[in-house]
């Protein structure tokens, strides 16, 4: 498959070492997580084309999963444009010979041969950047921007790390995003998504959760609590296990239940910038994987992250980097019980289980909430990882 590019804007006039003699980026994503590779590589692809006004062309080998993210895809159609995008269906039999200026193999998917020979092929060789994983290890500051030559081509890719401090390459925020929350009305927002007016008695949460043991003990401590709590689920992959926990096989959205104090509600699944507003709208929330984990952050409330499984537990290091590096400005109640129920939800051994765990967290909210604002103005003093690649690959053309 070949496709002519899109025209250049006629207000960019490229000059050399200017950002604007890269105009055409591509993105390269193989979906390994259902959504989070897809969700952050959507995230930037819509952010560069919408703020920089940069052609954009995603390619993504699993677009049934993108369209979760993504209304209006069509999961069969070969090229469509949501956006400013350009979404193409990556296919095995990868064809298309036009190297873009810019190339970006999202958390280190190998490249196509026929592509990366066109790369090689072009006079100016694109910038070749490997946008890694999200990792607050102190490993990441010194491998981030470094150069790694291809054996047997004329190419150079660079590591590109997202992160939490000025030596990486920080976090993904749109320009728009501080406006966007500063309007957000939550009282309209529980009236029309959720079909109730706002609890003000109830602790809310989100939960967004893989798969997970620790979910049935949770829910039975709220249930026999003496505050309600009111618990929004948006359709996923836990829905299986609520449905164990509640005996009501085949959960969907609308779907409601009561037990006790706790009342649980099936939200549909929701695209990005909706999902934002759902963090925003509760106390307390669960999140998975990268790109929600990060979107909790920005929210600015007090969070628990279900990190992504890895082999011989070399997750759990990087639950323990994180918790290390955010908690550090917490008080020491706090920050254990932080810690403590992070560990248990992501079934660390040998600690305390998510019961046990939940009246220490519970009490520290306040304090969490506090911190997690002062976070988030932490973070987004270091700059939006998508200014950062534009700065990175600007120095690179010079």
């Amino acid at each position: 498959m070949h496709n002519s590019p899109l025209p250049l804007p006629t207000h960019l006039s490229p000059g050399p070492g200017d950002i604007r003699a890269l105009p055409r980026w591509d993105v390269f994503c193989q979906v390994v997580d259902n959504f989070g590779d897809i969700g952050v590589c959507w995230r930037l692809a819509r952010q560069l084309a919408g703020e920089f006004c940069i052609h954009v062309r995603l390619w993504v080998d699993d677009l049934a999963s993108a369209a979760r993210l993504i209304p209006g895809l069509d999961s069969q159609a070969a090229v469509q444009h949501q956006e400013g995008v350009a979404i193409h269906r990556w296919e095995p039999d990868f064809s298309d010979e036009q190297a873009a200026d810019v190339v970006i193999a999202a958390f280190a998917c190998p490249l196509p041969d026929v592509y990366k020979r066109a790369m090689a092929a072009r006079k100016q060789r694109p910038v070749w950047i490997n946008l890694e994983y999200l990792s607050a290890e102190d490993w990441v500051a010194g491998c981030h921007g470094l150069p790694s030559p291809q054996p047997g081509l004329p190419l150079v890719q660079h590591f590109f790390f997202p992160g939490f401090d000025a030596a990486s390459g920080g976090l993904l925020r749109e320009a728009d995003y501080a406006a966007r929350q500063a309007a957000f009305d939550p009282d309209a927002w529980w009236q029309i998504r959720v079909g109730m007016p706002r609890p003000s008695d109830a602790l809310t949460v989100s939960l967004f959760a893989y798969e997970n043991p620790g979910l049935a003990p949770l829910l039975d401590v709220w249930a026999r609590g003496a505050r309600p709590v009111v618990c929004l689920v948006p359709e996923g992959r836990v829905l299986a296990d609520l449905a164990a926990w509640s005996g009501q096989p085949g959960l969907k959205a609308g779907d409601g239940l009561q037990r006790g104090a706790l009342r649980l509600q099936v939200l549909p699944f929701v695209p990005q910038q909706a999902y934002d507003e759902l963090l925003w709208a509760c106390d307390l929330n669960f999140v998975r994987g990268e790109d929600s984990f990060v979107r909790a952050q920005w929210a600015a409330k007090p969070l628990v992250w279900h990190i992504y499984r890895q082999e011989e537990e070399a997750h759990m290091v990087k639950l323990e980097a994180f918790l290390a590096r955010q908690g550090a400005g917490l008080d020491t109640a706090a920050r254990n019980a932080q810690e403590a129920f992070w560990r248990a939800w992501n079934g660390s051994e040998g600690g305390m289980g998510v019961a046990e765990a939940w009246p220490a967290l519970e009490a520290a909210l306040p304090r969490l909430a506090a911190h997690g604002q002062a976070w988030a103005r932490e973070m987004e003093a270091l700059g939006d990882l998508a200014s950062g690649l534009l700065k990175f690959c600007k120095l690179a053309v010079q």
